[in-house]
């Protein structure tokens, strides 16, 4: 199985069913369950996996144990190949309404268009941007850690971060690794106080403020940190097995605005439980969505992509326009 998606010579003038934004778990489910309504369906998205690809083993997906990342986007390739559901390699920049239609525009590919539209274009996480990051993403640095934390059972490992994500990940965390250094910008957290007071409570939790991860080191996997003071100048060393990095997400913002979705007050995408937008014929899944923040799995954002291709073969079918 290929890691990139088969395209077949698919007609790009043709009226869709629906148009499904994005290539992560999110759309690959809605892509399954919209080939399984037999709806007319085209996948547009830039990279096969999403933030999957900065994944290294997933082991929180039921019954695909240990299962490695690139062999879970080869997996979800290979189930919508089996209903003929096309996906074109572009990214979609904008799209409007004309009449009964949507006219979703791609950066290369040019104008389509679609009866219904699912927005699955995920988010990007946050990242240190220091060295080493992207060398060691999958190898010992983590961006989740409700995702891997039990990869981490008898280590030493960094948390960096001070919200709500970087507290209640270094809880659990702390339940599996002998040590945890809980790295943060500052000399108070943001995190809610029953968080902070649950992690200090912790014997195997250092606290390191005022500080900053500025260089991530190893050979094959992640040996050790560089960790600069903010206030002295000082650095230092900490030999660990891995690092989270806890700092948050930037959702969409940009992509919503341009096609007049509604967000809440941080940017992600509004939704209702059938996955609907204040756009009618527009669905949204995923971690773009502002459902269960604080909260990202590709369970969760698989299951939410299945309702969308639920909702988006209602839609059709109400207004008798399939």
């Amino acid at each position: 199985m290929s890691l990139l998606p088969k395209s077949s010579n698919v007609d790009l003038n043709q009226v869709f069913d629906t148009v499904i934004i994005g290539l992560g778990p999110a759309a690959y489910s809605a892509a399954l369950y919209c080939g399984r309504y037999m709806l007319k369906t085209l996948v547009i998205g830039e990279t096969p996996g999403g933030q999957l690809t900065e994944a290294g083993e997933v082991d929180d997906y039921l019954g695909l144990i240990g299962i490695q990342a690139q062999e879970m986007i080869r997996v979800f390739n290979s189930h919508i190949e089996k209903y003929n559901v096309p996906v074109i390699l572009d990214s979609v920049e904008s799209f409007k309404k004309e009449g009964d239609l949507y006219i979703v525009k791609t950066k290369r590919k040019g104008e389509v268009k679609t009866r219904t539209i699912i927005v699955a274009v995920g988010v990007k996480r946050r990242k240190l941007n220091v060295p080493g990051e992207d060398q060691f993403a999958g190898r010992g640095v983590s961006y989740c850690s409700v995702c891997d934390a039990p990869l981490f059972k008898n280590r030493i490992v960094a948390v960096v971060g001070g919200g709500d994500s970087a507290l209640e990940g270094t809880e659990l965390i702390s339940r599996y690794a002998t040590k945890v250094y809980l790295i943060h910008r500052r000399d108070q957290f943001k995190a809610q106080p029953f968080y902070v007071e649950n992690v200090k409570a912790k014997p195997n939790v250092e606290f390191i403020f005022n500080s900053s991860v500025t260089e991530i080191k190893g050979d094959k996997i992640v040996k050790q940190i560089t960790v600069k003071n903010l206030k002295s100048g000082e650095t230092r060393q900490l030999d660990v097995n891995g690092i989270f990095i806890e700092i948050g997400f930037e959702p969409p913002v940009d992509f919503a605005k341009a096609n007049s979705l509604e967000t809440d007050k941080n940017g992600y995408i509004k939704v209702d439980e059938w996955t609907r937008t204040n756009l009618p014929g527009v669905f949204a899944a995923g971690d773009c969505t502002a459902t269960w923040i604080g909260f990202r799995q590709i369970t969760t954002a698989t299951a939410q992509g299945a309702v969308a291709a639920h909702s988006a073969y209602t839609y059709l079918n109400e207004h008798k326009v399939r």
